[in-house]
């Protein structure tokens, strides 16, 4: 078989079983099972392959026939500028997420930016992707996983900035002041966090999501708004006066996350930011300066 005759082949199959990017998919499994650069598809495109080099195609197209994500199969995903290695332990990253670089990046640019801190980091792909960016800022990042910090710290050496980050398996609720005192220096300038926040009855998750990925980072109680709570109540003692703090939450969560914020006491500025799809998909907020 001809490496373009695999392409056609699984396209055409992922396209029957209704995928909806079967083109992309099939060329990103096929490159990644063959140990390729994807360009070299269209390069050796009349190359026949081996009989083990079609066995690893088949195995990869098998699983993602089963539901599978195409990242969890390959290995790793893109989030911003960099590729992150991903597993099982962490959820996929998505684009919508990088919001929260993007306004880091943007409040950094008015404001002293020397410590960050990312609740339940999984892959460490928002705090990791500010902490390449912001060369002088050193980061906290902290999950209840130790195979997830595995991953995000295995992520931060690849990227260059495991020598400014510390990684802590701790539950976000119980963070105190003291753990970032005694590895960064300091309070954070900055606290991002894309807690659970899935009521585990939410008829809207994908199979797929409630079969591949893992529920203790995606599900909470209280109809998904337990983990927004307490991590907020985390933000509050671990910020400076002043920080930057900025939550992902579900997209009809927008009312009462902002009035979790505001029942804290502890913040200003409290406002409930839209993503790309015009969805309410953040909340962010400044810690009240001390007068």
């Amino acid at each position: 078989m001809q490496v373009k005759e695999i392409l056609q082949k699984t396209t055409d199959f992922f396209r029957n079983k209704g995928f909806d990017s079967p083109r992309l998919e099939t060329e990103l499994l096929i490159s990644s099972a063959l140990h390729w650069e994807r360009m070299k598809l269209y390069l050796n495109h009349d190359q026949p392959l081996t009989e083990a080099e079609v066995t690893a195609c088949r195995e990869y197209v098998r699983r993602r026939a089963t539901g599978e994500p195409v990242a969890y199969i390959i290995g790793h995903k893109g989030f911003y500028k960099h590729s992150f290695k991903v597993t099982p332990a962490v959820l996929i990253p998505r684009p919508e997420t990088e919001s929260l670089v993007d306004e880091t990046l943007t409040w950094a640019k008015r404001e002293t930016v020397e410590r960050v801190v990312d609740l339940g980091t999984g892959s460490g792909c928002v705090g990791i992707s500010v902490a390449a960016l912001l060369p002088d800022v050193r980061l906290f990042a902290c999950d209840i996983s130790e195979d997830a910090l595995k991953v995000a710290e295995e992520n931060a050496r690849e990227i260059g900035v495991l020598d400014r980050a510390t990684f802590l398996a701790k539950d976000a609720a119980t963070v105190q002041a003291s753990d970032l005192k005694m590895t960064i220096g300091g309070l954070a300038d900055v606290i991002l966090a894309n807690p659970p926040y899935i009521a585990e009855d939410d008829p809207e998750v994908q199979d797929t999501v409630r079969k591949f990925e893992p529920h203790q980072a995606l599900f909470s109680e209280d109809h998904g708004f337990a983990d927004i709570k307490s991590w907020c109540a985390t933000a509050a003692r671990i910020g400076r006066p002043g920080a930057f703090v900025m939550f992902e939450i579900g997209h009809e969560q927008g009312a009462r996350a902002e009035k979790i914020f505001e029942d804290n006491g502890s913040f200003e500025n409290i406002k409930i930011e839209k993503d790309l799809a015009g969805l309410e998909r953040f909340v962010r907020a400044t810690l009240r300066q001390t007068n």
